[in-house]
């Protein structure tokens, strides 16, 4: 039995090998470039955790301005995500990430030299435009280069990315506050801890800008766009030997000629939006509803408020973005394999039995003589790991497997568009959950708000079983 040889003397099947190795690493590296803007996502979703006190005070702030300083970056995300599908749909992917970018940089800088509220709210409001457009453009970028075996676990370093992002936000948040004494404290150059946890982020800022500029444009929507031949090159770089194949699957996808555009959100001649998109929106909904980003928002005031001192809830705050991001490589490990359906129910209903712990733990404790929440030692250890593990049951479902999801349930012609109408209704239910949590907090207590949570998680099992189909191994072209 012989072996055939190609031109450049290598048996076919080792080129071949060889020619799958370089496309996955190529598609591996462009992936996790357009990841980058999820670590920023993360990083400065989280970089508030630990100034939310030196703001308070900083700006002499009220418990309802507080909660606007925390929240007022997530109008800016439901705007920004808004905005950049149908702006990536015209313009494409890769410009729009360079600006967002930018726009990254200019926040982190602005948001820590701002000397009122109203002008830290305005840099906040600048980062929430990059967080909304970047929440946007990297699952739908990441998507449109990954093959169907890979997509669920390369889509999913977006996620990835943000629990990275917000870890480093934690930790520098962690290390600068321990250095300084406090987030309030004077630091570098005489200027206080909380300006320098917002400027760290100008390092990753300038790294994405970077990337960005060395990726190629997403090959789907350069067949959109008509650019069929800089569309093959690039899906030779991505997809061995399946360039024509690819590019008619796209163009059959698309629906002949007309290029997207927000008339194709809605069934055609009615007036009613598609149901894809409903249940897109519904899954970004509940991701937020189950009050994760309370955890990550106000993790130091929720543990502060059960009793810890600002040193304790810093470093635990650095504890759960370690498990997050652990949790989450679970997600990359069973995604494709177990599919995404099974790890969103397995989510659910964790995440339901923990909070509903948590309300019972935070419900029967008493208070101290100071009317603060006061857990026994016991009630202690078993609330930090009851959050913990609500983390995980989070981590390895819902945080990742909904922007899985979102990259990938949309058709070609929808995809930016949709995905920007689910993502802007993610960011308005964030900023939903993140302002009311501190009028929660001082009306019914941290178990009235824990049981809102668990009441949102319980739901989420009925809406997984009934609505979510199985996306795993199906081609983008096939959704």
């Amino acid at each position: 039995m012989s072996t055939q040889t190609s031109s450049d003397g290598l048996p076919d099947t080792l080129q071949q090998t060889e020619e799958i190795q370089g496309s996955f690493l190529y598609v591996f590296f462009i992936s996790s470039v357009a990841a980058i803007g999820g670590f920023l996502f993360g990083f400065d979703s989280g970089v508030i955790n630990g100034t939310v006190s030196a703001l308070g005070k900083t700006f002499n702030a009220n418990d309802v301005a507080t909660g606007f300083n925390v929240a007022s970056v997530l109008l800016g995300c439901a705007l920004g995500a808004l905005m950049a599908g149908p702006v990536a749909d015209r313009f494409g992917r890769k410009p729009v990430m360079i600006v967002t970018a930018i726009i990254f940089a200019v926040s982190a800088f602005g948001s820590g030299i701002s000397d009122t509220s109203a002008e830290f709210i305005f840099y906040r409001l600048l980062g929430g435009l990059g967080i909304g457009a970047a929440s946007v453009l990297a699952p739908a970028y990441i998507a449109e280069v990954a093959p169907a075996a890979l997509r669920g676990r390369l889509a999913t370093l977006q996620q990835l990315a943000i629990v990275l992002g917000l870890f480093a936000a934690f930790l520098s948040n962690y290390l600068i506050a321990s250095k300084a004494g406090s987030a309030e404290a004077s630091f570098i150059l005489d200027l206080a801890a909380w300006r320098w946890m917002f400027w760290v982020e100008l390092i990753p800022s300038l790294l994405f800008l970077t990337g960005v500029i060395f990726i190629p444009e997403s090959p789907r929507y350069l067949v959109a766009q008509g650019k069929v031949e800089k569309a093959r090159n690039v899906f030779k770089r991505i997809a061995n030997g399946t360039q024509d194949e690819q590019i008619a699957q796209v163009k059959t996808s698309l629906h002949g000629n007309k290029k997207p555009s927000l008339a194709d959100l809605f069934l055609e001649g009615q007036k009613k939006i598609h149901p894809i998109i409903w249940i897109g929106i519904a899954l970004s909904v509940f991701q937020q509803f189950v009050g994760i980003n309370v955890v990550f928002y106000y993790g130091a005031e929720l543990w502060q408020a059960a009793g810890f001192d600002e040193s304790q809830s810093l470093f635990i705050n650095v504890l759960t973005g370690t498990t997050n991001i652990l949790s989450t490589f679970i997600a990359i490990a069973l995604i494709d394999k177990v599919g995404r359906k099974p790890l969103l129910l397995v989510g659910s209903v964790g995440m339901f039995v923990c909070l509903g712990a948590l309300t019972f733990i935070f419900g029967t404790s008493g208070f101290d003589a100071a009317g603060k929440l006061a857990l026994t030692e016991n009630m202690g250890t078993l609330a930090l790991i009851m959050a913990n593990l609500f983390v995980v049951f989070f981590g390895l479902s819902w945080g990742p497997v909904v922007w899985v999801l979102l990259g990938e349930i949309f058709n070609n012609r929808i995809r930016g568009a949709a995905l920007a109408v689910a993502a802007s209704a993610q960011w308005l239910a964030n900023f939903a959950i993140t302002m009311t949590f501190p009028i929660i907090l001082a009306s019914f207590g941290l178990a009235g708000a824990y049981g809102l949570y668990a009441a949102s998680a319980l739901v989420s099992i009925f809406f997984v079983v009934k609505y979510i189909k199985e996306t795993k191994g199906v081609s983008l072209e096939a959704m």
